[in-house]
């Protein structure tokens, strides 16, 4: 793979110049050589590519991206049914001065980590969880922000036993009927009923090198063409990375990423996506109740027309 090769690359080139004295010619040219191949590997990508870019422990997760937006953030937790779901990071926090309501699917960063929040695979309970704050956000007129990154939903045995596809369903419900704004941002994978879940709301941003759909390729692979084509080729069909899903109306805006996707997160760049979602936050706010809804029902009743 073109990508895999050029970023070992990179990361080979960076540890050099680390070695390198600042003040020498050969920095310089090794510096250079660093821009160019960045601009070579990265200003060319394929839909497979991105879903690569999307999936890699590289990437930022929902903490480090909470952690930079929303200042006194505080954690909540459980469903008041059966049980907390770490696969859903849920609070209350400040977006500059704006008190808001978090709802977050979070992988995990190391092992220990991505075990104990099943690699972002939300449970009945963790759907259940966010429904919650999002009727306690409702009650208080708390502008909500839904992070989505998951692969999916939990397809488990147990999952299936405590009404996963109804939570799902409930959540389709009932996020569509909120008075209150709500935004969703795509940050890396949005897969299946998981992400549905989450990204019924007024206004979606989708990260540049995030992917969006209805199946893994690797789903789609095995069930629609019986194997007979390999992932990398299935991605071609799906129409799921940010800027095809633009073209269909299904998200709202782009949110460009530093060259090399979302490995780190610089205080200016942090403070342009607050900026963004301040300024949306402020417009959606500022709608009555009844307008707020009939823009959310008519966003989703003319996708597809």
């Amino acid at each position: 793979m073109i990508l895999e090769e050029n970023e070992m690359k990179i990361e080979a080139l960076q540890q050099e110049l680390l070695t390198l004295n600042p003040t020498d010619e050969a920095y310089e040219e090794k510096k250079k050589e660093l821009k160019q191949l960045k601009l070579d590997t990265y200003s060319h990508l394929t839909p497979w590519d991105r879903v690569c870019i999307a999936r890699s422990d590289k990437r930022i997760k929902a903490r480090t991206l909470i952690s930079h937006l929303f200042g006194e953030f505080f954690e909540l937790h459980g469903d008041q049914f059966y049980a907390d779901d770490a696969a859903i990071i849920s609070g209350i926090g400040f977006l500059g001065d704006i008190p808001v309501t978090v709802l977050a699917q979070a992988k995990g960063s190391d092992t220990a980590e991505k075990i104990k929040r099943n690699f972002g695979m939300t449970s009945p309970e963790g759907f259940r969880k966010t429904l919650r704050l999002a009727k306690e956000a409702e009650k208080f007129h708390r502008p909500i922000i839904c992070i989505v990154d998951t692969s999916g939903a939990y397809p488990g045995k147990g999952a299936e036993e405590r009404g996963q596809a109804r939570a799902i369903a409930e959540n389709l419900l009932e996020f569509s009927k909120l008075k209150t704004p709500v935004i969703s941002l795509v940050l890396s994978e949005g897969g299946s009923g998981g992400a549905l879940a989450l990204t019924v709301s007024d206004y979606i941003y989708m990260f540049e090198n995030a992917v969006y759909s209805v199946l893994s390729p690797e789903g789609f692979s095995s069930i629609l063409f019986k194997g007979a084509i390999k992932p990398e080729e299935a991605v071609n069909y799906m129409k799921m990375t940010s800027q095809d899903l633009k073209n269909y109306g299904i998200v709202d805006e782009i949110i460009k990423e530093p060259l090399g996707g979302l490995r780190y997160i610089s205080l200016e760049y942090a403070n342009q996506l607050k900026d963004i979602l301040i300024k949306k936050v402020k417009e959606l706010s500022s709608k009555d109740e009844s307008t707020l809804l009939e823009n959310r029902y008519q966003k989703y009743r003319c996708i597809g027309q």
